[in-house]
């Protein structure tokens, strides 16, 4: 099929898939150590327009203030990952946030909000013991990717914008990475991009969820390539949903954004359908608990029918001194006015909806994974969290380990090395696979999206159990199956945006069965995953962690101990460093 097509060829020393926190901290990193390098950033959309932590809004969980501690972050990330994360990634995250936030400030630009006596604010989030999360109002995502990318720009790293990566080539050996496989959206030509490491940094992007928080670009494109790739991803049942996204209606895909969760550390409410609080029927803390327990318990109220205007609950912030929300939430005001509510003195209708994997590629602290030349940072990883994400983390996550993966390549690679020479089957596969809608008579793929949206959403979210993970995994069957015989016109692929949004589709249904593969199989409930048939957290002192992998067109699934390195349950570290 593919024999005829042209394919342009380039070549750099390392190649950055993504320019979100990660992406760019890998590229700002590998220049520094080893400014003979060439670095290029290749980007689905526009580098500093686009990706996940641009949306960030709330802030980075770090221990600076007094009676702060690393060892109390690292307590409150394992014990809110519900002691299945792996607890080195866990103890890098929480010490090498402190090195990265000063280097955020010191280095690359970035100014926080301070304290009358010009210490850095720190703001409350959910599920932490302490009040450690740095922020720039709640737009503080804005402030780090436009100085991450004035950085990029004022550096010689190259750039490739409108550009897909659909598949990463093995080198023809099979010993190591040769390259990736990318499509030119502005042309719709694929390129093959020779490299001597190459880091996945896509991000995630639960957009397989009717209600998601990601631009609709973000569909866990590194996560397929990675599971393509023969790669091993763990964790893949614990999808995160934040508790409060925007509602607005089902024609607008303003619904889902975030409303974010300062709100609830500020001490905003919320209300069921007959403006009544909820949220003490289960959690001691309200409307502070975890990410999981809040969007459970708001799932729940949803399910027994005492609901908003759109089937959505409420926010309220209007209990509290109306200065303070317009002055530390000036973006959630502005945004909730666009959409006609009144966040300062009014409710607004808000629903759970999906924001983050917490499961992703098997990789070491290093940020090396089992393929040599091929790393991985933020979100396309897995281990860091473990059942469920603290607020704050996930933007440290991301700068922390993308700077690290950066320092590890510069130290493995030298400039104008030489390149392995790409398995050519493998892109003849890949392209086939790209084309194969190319060559079928056109058709709608909507209804593909939407049923993926519907059937995701109602059984393998929030709530699971045997049966609705049983219907999600045929459903997802036949989804695929259908994809499979529709078509796109192919006259002209230069922004061919339907060719996109099918292979967008074709990536988030693998995905996806590697999310219902992983949850089947967890028969109890940790975190983000939530079983109504084994409700309990059972037996935590043995606690194992899943893994999967594509095998002959198969997602096939395993177990694996896991690793009390630093702390067992039960135990603490501030035991420890009090004593």
């Amino acid at each position: 099929m593919s024999k005829n097509i042209q394919i342009e060829e380039t070549k750099t020393d390392v190649l950055i898939l993504g320019s979100g926190g990660a992406g760019l901290f890998g590229a700002l990193h590998a220049k520094a150590a080893n400014p003979d390098l060439e670095v290029t950033v290749a980007v689905k959309g526009l580098l500093g327009k686009c990706g996940c932590t641009r949306m960030v809004q709330g802030g980075y969980n770090v221990a600076l203030a007094p009676g702060d501690s690393t060892e109390r972050h690292f307590m409150d990330t394992v014990e809110g990952g519900k002691w299945i994360n792996r607890q080195d990634l866990a103890w890098t995250l929480v010490e090498q946030a402190q090195v990265r936030i000063r280097e955020l400030e010191n280095e690359l630009g970035c100014y926080f909000d301070r304290n009358p006596d010009g210490t850095v604010h720190q703001k409350a989030f959910a599920g932490q013991t302490f009040d450690r999360t740095v922020h720039k109002g709640d737009l503080t995502g804005i402030e780090i990717i436009n100085r991450l990318a004035e950085q990029v720009w004022a550096r010689d790293i190259k750039r490739m914008e409108d550009h897909r990566a659909v598949a990463l080539i093995p080198a023809n050996d099979g010993t190591r990475i040769a390259g990736v496989l990318m499509i030119d959206m502005r042309s719709g030509a694929f390129r093959m991009v020779r490299a001597g490491a190459v880091l996945l940094a896509t991000g995630g992007g639960p957009t397989m969820y009717k209600f998601h928080t990601p631009s609709g670009d973000k569909t866990c494109d590194g996560m397929a390539m990675a599971l393509r790739l023969g790669l091993t991803l763990r964790d893949m049942e614990m999808v995160q949903f934040h508790p409060t996204g925007l509602i607005a209606g089902e024609d607008t895909r303003i619904t889902g954004t975030i409303i974010e969760e300062g709100l609830r550390g500020a001490g905003g409410y919320l209300l069921d359908g007959n403006l009544e609080r909820f949220m003490h029927k289960y959690d001691e803390r309200g409307e502070r608990a975890t990410r999981d327990i809040v969007s459970r318990g708001m799932f729940q109220e949803m399910r027994e029918g005492t609901t908003a205007k759109h089937g959505g609950l409420y926010i309220t912030m209007k209990h509290l001194d109306p200065a303070m929300v317009k002055k530390n939430f000036k973006g959630m005001v502005e945004r909730c006015a666009d959409c006609g509510f009144d966040l300062v003195s009014g409710n607004v209708e808000v629903v759970p909806t999906a924001h983050y994997m917490m499961g992703g590629v098997v990789f070491e602290p290093d940020c090396t994974t089992e393929i040599p030349g091929l790393y991985a940072a933020g979100e396309d990883t897995g281990g860091v969290h473990g059942a469920n994400r603290l607020g704050g983390n996930g933007v440290a996550n991301s700068t922390v380990f993308g700077g690290i993966a950066g320092d590890t390549i510069a130290g493995a690679i030298n400039a104008g090395m030489a390149l392995p020479e790409p398995d050519r089957d493998a892109i003849e596969a890949a392209i086939g696979l790209c084309r194969q809608p190319l060559e079928r008579p056109a058709a709608g793929i909507d209804q593909v999206r939407t049923k993926l949206w519907h059937h995701m959403w109602e059984d393998a979210g929030i709530v699971r159990d045997a049966a609705s993970l049983a219907r999600a995994g045929a459903t997802l069957d036949d989804l695929d199956a259908e994809l499979d015989t529709i078509g796109v016109d192919g006259g002209n692929l230069a922004y061919n945006l339907t060719w996109h949004d099918w292979l967008n589709l074709k990536n988030l249904i693998l995905v996806s069965k590697s999310v219902v593969a992983a949850a089947t199989a967890r028969e109890d409930s940790r975190g983000a995953h939530f079983r109504a048939d084994f409700p309990d957290v059972r037996d935590l002192e043995n606690s194992t962690f899943t893994v999967v992998r594509l095998e002959d067109g198969k997602i096939t699934l395993g177990t694996a101990p896991v690793d009390f390195s630093r702390v067992k349950p039960g135990e603490s570290l501030l035991d420890e460093s009090a004593a």
